[in-house]
């Protein structure tokens, strides 16, 4: 069935369309800037142009250890059957030299190095069980060749370092020190609130395993692209911004979730922005927490960062731990909740400029509080008014009418 024509013509629809193109403006986004370090941590950094690829062959363990596992696995495939193939050519080359492959089996008198080697096959076996120590006992060495047992001694040597190194890489990648990151988690949202009369940016983190993190340290840097006097421009500057710790050190006791918190002082560089400004700027924290793991000692570092985007002005992070029948209980479900709470829509400049700004904030919104529960006490009151009203009507209607029963001497009388 062939389809049906407009009667429109094409042409006319086409330039109706461009028209419209023309008239209306399009509204493009802000080009989003890459992050510099992605929310599970990984770096997001491509490096190009290596000219010295020889510098990863100096450190051969530790480039094993930084492949994929996809790659560590072929390679520790491939370095096994190439010594076992390596020495089972040797072995072959010994039982030709010394004439085992040309003996008879009903030869009594010749002794070969091999016992039960005649093909490369058997060879091959043999350098297996040399190599392995499975030892069947179908072929084994004699005393004939010296050549053979400097072979066999070979063969032990760099099995023993090959079964090492090897080994070793694997077990390196099964402990890598990013696999217990993975169970410490972070906010997925930074918030700035106001924090005993300052401006604060906070974050929350917290260890989803029993075992602790020991000596765990928390580091804040912002990075963001600045120019500098002489027309200097830094594409990725890192500023390290302290943070608010009681304790002098920087340790932190991470047995449960705990709020991270960065004053917003002079020495910040988000002292200048407001709330206006927060989404306008090109800027990151990078937050860094790093510790020792307490049951195999390997020092671990988790990594996460806030672009602007994911900075929640005037929230603040709701209660999540709780004591329970002598138990303080965590709820995960809460981890990343926040609540609206009064905070001045100024920088922290202003703020410490004019201190009234916090006061007023304060005052309209404890206004606005009692005339929020105002409005609640009222509506109650309204609707518990209402079903009082409407029982009422409800038990007068279910009244029975007063009936009149006459007695039997009465009717006799009047009869």
């Amino acid at each position: 069935m062939l389809a049906r024509k407009s009667i429109i013509p094409e042409e006319y629809v086409l330039a109706r369309i461009a028209a419209e193109n023309l008239r209306k403006p399009r509204l493009r986004d802000r080009q989003r800037k890459a992050r510099f370090v992605a929310k599970n941590g990984a770096c997001n950094v491509a490096h190009k142009n290596i000219r010295e690829q020889g510098r990863f062959l100096q450190d051969v363990f530790t480039t094993l250890v930084d492949l994929k596992w996809r790659h560590t696995l072929v390679i520790f495939t491939m370095s096994f059957l190439c010594s076992w193939l390596l020495f089972a050519m040797m072995w072959w080359l010994v039982a030709f030299g010394h004439g085992d492959m040309d003996i008879l089996e009903n030869h009594k008198n010749w002794e070969p190095c091999v016992a039960n080697v005649r093909s490369f096959t058997a060879a091959f076996l043999f350098s297996i069980e040399v190599q392995v120590t499975i030892g069947f006992g179908g072929r084994m060495m004699t005393e004939q060749c010296p050549m053979a047992i400097t072979v066999l001694i070979m063969q032990n040597i760099v099995g023993l370092i090959v079964n090492a190194v090897m080994l070793g890489c694997i077990f390196m990648k099964t402990a890598q020190s990013h696999r217990r990151a993975e169970t410490l988690i972070f906010s997925r949202h930074a918030v700035i609130a106001v924090r005993n009369g300052r401006l604060c940016l906070m974050f929350r983190v917290g260890d989803l395993r029993k075992s602790m993190i020991i000596s765990a340290s928390v580091r804040i840097q912002v990075v963001r692209k600045t120019v500098t006097p002489e027309g200097e421009v830094i594409p990725i500057h890192q500023i390290d911004i302290p943070v608010d710790n009681p304790i002098d050190s920087n340790n932190i006791f991470l047995v449960s979730p705990l709020i991270i918190c960065h004053i917003i002082d002079k020495r910040s560089p988000l002292y200048d922005i407001s709330a206006s400004d927060l989404l306008s700027q090109d800027l990151e924290a990078i937050v860094i927490l790093e510790g020792v793991v307490e049951t195999t000692g390997i020092t671990t570092q988790a990594r996460t960062s806030y672009i602007p985007e994911e900075i929640l002005w005037g929230h603040r992070f709701v209660s999540i731990v709780s004591e329970e029948e002598g138990v303080y209980s965590v709820d995960y479900s809460k981890f990343g909740n926040t609540a609206k709470v009064a905070t001045p829509r100024c920088s922290a400049r202003e703020l410490d400029e004019k201190p009234s700004i916090l006061i007023q904030t304060l005052q309209k919104s404890e206004l606005s509080h009692q005339n929020s529960l105002r409005k609640r006490n009222s509506m109650r009151r309204n609707n518990s008014m209402r079903k009082t009203n409407s029982m009422r009507r409800n038990n007068s209607g279910l009244i029975m009418p007063k009936v009149q029963f006459m007695a039997p001497e009465q009717n006799a009388s009047d009869t």
